[in-house]
Formats: C-alpha cells, structure tokens, sequence
C-alpha cells in the first residue's frame, strides 16, 4: 500500500536562506533508518517546534491527564526519555515529580535546558540517550518511563523497538509504567486521516500533513509562517501492533486511549496513548486488573438491570444470537439453542474432551455439551453475577461434576497452556477492545490439534465507521471484528480455518425478535428494569437491526484448527 498525497511535488527538502538543510540525499524516500533522526533535527527545525506544539494550548488541551495517571499510581520518580524541547519535563518538575529527561537528540535537550529556566526557573537534569542502550547511558530504577511527542516511530526496525522495550521495561521498578503515544497511523494507512491539530500540535499557524505514507514510511512536512519546510521520516506505527511488542516485552497490562480518552471516540482520535503495567499480579489478580473494556462490559452485565433484561427476555440459558425459521418468528430461546446444537455438530466431543467456554454467560451451551457429551467443561465469564446464576443452574441440573466456572477475561485467560481440546465462544468477542490478544490466549490454552470454535457479531468488510457509529457507541468501543480479521490472526498463531458457516441473515432477524419480545412485555419490565435502560435497549436493537439489513453487519460460526 502506498498513497502519494497531494501537495507533494518534491521529495527533495527545500531550503530558504538562512534554514539549516535537512540531509535526506537523491531519494527521501529511501530513507528509513532509526539514527537518521539526529540529521531531521537540525538546530532551525528545533527552534521553530515549539511554534508547533504551542505549550499554552497544549496543556489546556491535555490538562491533567498524564498528571493524573502518575498520581493515581503513586509514582514519584519519572524517567522522560523522549525530553524533545522539554514540554511534559517541566510540567512534570511543577508537578513536584523528580524527573531526569533524556533525548537523543543533543540540539532538542539544549532547547529543553533552556526551556526549563525559561518556564519556572527550572534546572533540567539532561542526559543525551540512546533508548537501545538506555541502561548504559542512564542510571537508576524509575516509578514511571513516559515517551512522549510520538518519538516511538522513529524506531524504523523490529528490532530496535524490542530493544529499546526491553531496556524501559529494565529501567522501570517492579510496580512501574510505562506510558507511550503514537500518531493515529491507522487511519492513515486506512485512508481515513483528519489530523484535527486540536491535541498535540497546537500551533495555529504551523502545518504538519503527511506527503507520502507506505506500510514502511510516513513522510510528514511541517510548514511555519516564514515560509520554512522541515520534513521527518517516521514508521507508521500501528496500534494493535505496538500493544502486541509491549506484552511481548513483559507488560502484564495495556490499556490504550484516543486523544486522552478510552478510544471508543465518535471520531477517529489523532493520537492513541498506550499506558503499560509491568506489575504481576498473578491469576488471583483483583476486578480492577481488568482491561478497560473488558471493565465496561463487566460493570454493564453486573448490573441489576442488563441481568433481569437478559435472564428473563433471552430466557437465562443462552444470550446469543438464535438460528430461526422462514417465519421468524420462533422462540428465542429454541432458536439460541439451535446455535449451540449448530455450533457442537461441527466437532467430535466425547467425554474425554476438555472444553473452555470463554464468555460463558449464564452458562447454557456448557450444560448442554456437559449433558449431551459427558464431556469436561470449564465456563470463563467475567460477569460475577452471571456466573453465579451459572453455577446455581448447574447445580440444580446436577452437573457441576461436569462443569466448572472461573470468573475472569478472555484477553488473560487463568488457565494452564496446552489445556483444552475446544474453545467455544458465543457473541462475546467483540466485547473485547484487544481481540488480538484474545486471539493469542485461545492459541495459548488449545491443544495442538484443537478447535476454536465461535460466532461473533461482526463488521462486514466493507462497513463504513459511520455505518457502524450507532453500534460501536452503544458498546463503548472503537472497532468490531471482521471475519478477515480472525482468519488473519489465526493464520498469524498457526490456526486454521475450516469453515465460515455464514449465517448473517438470522442476525437482523434475531435482533427484530428480541426487540418485538421487548416492545411486547414492557407493561411487565417496566417495573423492574429502568425506563432509561429499556429505552436505550431498544434504541441499540434497532440498530442492529438497521445494521444487518444494510449490510453493515454479518454474523456466523468461524472454526480453526490449531
């Protein structure tokens, strides 16, 4: 993929007297070196960032979010290696955090150190770093790394940005953070970039658009009132991936945010910033673990009013999508339960097979397979009242010497590697905001050999963000799943895909079914649930609905193959 943008009539960096030149040789494009940064960085280019960044609307446009992350976690001492002309490092000193900041650019830490005293008196503690060999050229164990001003894209190769991940990780203490933003490369590369200059660079009069963008290369050129050009050759980083490098490296928690919010955003947000945990927490590890959708979607199933919706409207057994008849008008849960009959018809289940039900609601397809087969399953679901109704249904159905249920979450499943001989899932997934990380427990916890097995309600590949926007607000989510995207994850962790059992059309029919069913006993409801969630119950059906009908939205059972 490469886009050529318009406006972009030279890839040569052009001067005006008196500009430092900007050394990138015959072919700008051609370069895609992590050390070239030192040469973009000249001393004109520096002296005209902060014209970029604007300090005074930069703060007023982040306010204290940076400030109250640290806070929160009680840190104290902060490692700030991407300093630049020294922005966050003062705010930090004003905060009454000890920060040492550190650059690898020498013409930016000679502007952070005047900076500093320009702004507050400040006497910066300025070291010149090489993030690759951070241990060496800075010394100590800090509360916090924060790496600010989208500095990670400079990193062109795989493997400095393991390294440079790997001596954060070193340098941080036990319980440390690390926090990193990134440019919102996604929507470039996706043919879907706005920068709105509203967050990170405030600068009225300067410019900063992209002039060529490939898989391997986002060129940007920065343009000021005198008329000077500066240009930076960054990598185009993608969001899922730096999340991915970041656990890879060792960080137990990711959680990640659009524009100093949870990127659930109305709109595509300019900057994501990823806010990393190295503390272990084990697999006792408390609610509060839980990743910030996960979170979401917890609070919302615990509630008194989603458990009465769907324990009595669904019938409390199953509460996923069901497969109907020509008429479609069956019963909900019938129609539910010949998705589970559907889905156990694809495998060969015996009583020695180990089943892991992930999202298992109230537990109804784990019974059924426990009953039919004789086979062992375990339910994970991370709704605790959920499971409790689980747990007492199984019981009553003597069947808890079949059937265990854990609370927790997909995306870091408290079970053994190698355990299970099937993953079952059933519309949970897209509940995740990181469903490549569910991807990769589910490749952790299944045997060689085993199967995955599982519907979701997910984005057809061609769906606009705007046709999705009803949906994706109502889930407090940014994206959805698309079949394209298990099968190239799967394919990613070794698992192939022996069937799309396409079944979108049951999804607005199923929807219509519940919304009618809803419609239908409100007289009955509205005593005890909210008239504010019924409301907003209705309004989200019709929305699948819409979303189905247009073709927005498809829906089937996907089975891998480890």
């Amino acid at each position: 993929m490469c886009v050529q943008l318009e406006g972009f009539s030279s890839v040569r960096s052009r001067t005006i007297k008196g500009q430092d030149q900007q050394r990138f040789g015959d072919d700008p494009l051609a370069v895609r070196d992590t050390d070239h940064y030192k040469a973009e960085y000249v001393t004109g280019f520096v002296e005209k960032w902060d014209e970029l960044i604007d300090w005074k609307k930069r703060s007023a446009s982040e306010g204290r979010f940076f400030i109250d992350q640290l806070k929160a976690r009680g840190v104290r001492k902060v490692l700030d290696v991407a300093t630049g002309t020294g922005f966050h490092s003062v705010r930090l000193l004003e905060e009454g955090f000890e920060t040492v900041s550190a650059d690898g650019s020498a013409e930016m830490l000679a502007k952070a150190f005047s900076n500093g005293q320009t702004y507050g008196g400040h006497i910066l503690r300025i070291v010149q770093a090489d993030w690759r060999f951070l241990n060496r050229d800075v010394h100590g164990t800090y509360d916090a790394i924060i790496c600010l001003g989208n500095s990670f894209t400079h990193l062109f190769s795989e493997r400095d940005r393991r390294k440079a991940l790997a001596e954060f990780y070193a340098m941080l203490k036990h319980d440390g953070v690390l926090i990193l933003d990134q440019r919102n490369y996604d929507a470039l590369l996706d043919g879907k970039y706005g920068n709105k200059h509203t967050y990170y660079y405030c600068g009225e009069e300067v410019s900063a658009e992209p002039e060529h963008v490939d898989e391997g290369l986002a060129r940007f050129v920065y343009r000021f009132p005198d008329h000077s050009e500066y240009h930076l050759n960054m990598f185009p980083l993608r969001k899922n991936y730096v999340r991915r490098l970041m656990r890879e490296v060792g960080f137990q928690r990711v959680d990640t945010y659009g524009d100093f919010q949870e990127t659930y955003q109305a709109d595509e947000p300019d900057f994501f910033i990823h806010i990393a945990e190295k503390e272990y927490r084990g697999d006792d590890r408390p609610a509060d673990g839980y990743s910030a959708a996960v979170q979401t979607a917890r609070d919302y199933y615990n509630s008194s009013d989603a458990d009465t919706f769907y324990h009595s409207v669904w019938g409390g057994t199953d509460i996923h999508i069901g497969l109907y008849g020509p008429a479609g008008d069956d019963d909900i849960a019938e129609a539910s339960r010949r998705t589970v009959e559907r889905m156990a018809d694809k495998l060969e289940i015996t009583p020695q097979t180990r089943v892991l039900d992930i999202g298992s609601g109230y537990g109804g397809s784990a019974r059924f397979l426990a009953r039919t087969y004789g086979c062992r399953v375990t339910c994970l679901n991370l709704s605790e009242v959920e499971n409790e109704r689980n747990r007492e249904a199984t019981r009553a159905a003597g069947l808890d010497h079949l059937v265990e249920v854990v609370d927790g979450s997909f995306e870091d499943i408290p079970l053994q590697d190698n355990a299970f001989d099937v993953v079952w899932s059933q519309d949970a997934l897209l509940h995740s905001g990181d469903r490549t990380r569910v991807m990769e427990e589910v490749a952790r916890v299944l045997r060689r050999g085993g199967d995955f097995v599982f519907t979701d309600p997910m984005a057809a590949e061609t769906a606009s963000f705007e046709e999705l926007r009803p949906i994706l607000r109502r889930l407090h989510l940014d994206t959805m799943g698309t079949p394209e995207f298990y099968d190239r994850e799967a394919g990613r962790l070794g698992m192939t895909r022996l069937e799309f059992d396409d079944l979108h059309e049951h999804l607005p029919v199923h929807y219509g079914r519940v919304l009618a069913e809803t419609e239908r006993r409100e007289p009955e409801l509205a005593g005890r649930i909210s008239t504010e969630y019924l409301e907003h119950m209705k309004t989200g059906l019709r929305n699948w609905v819409n979303g189905g009908h247009s073709g927005a939205l498809t829906w089937g059972i996907l089975h891998y193959r480890a």
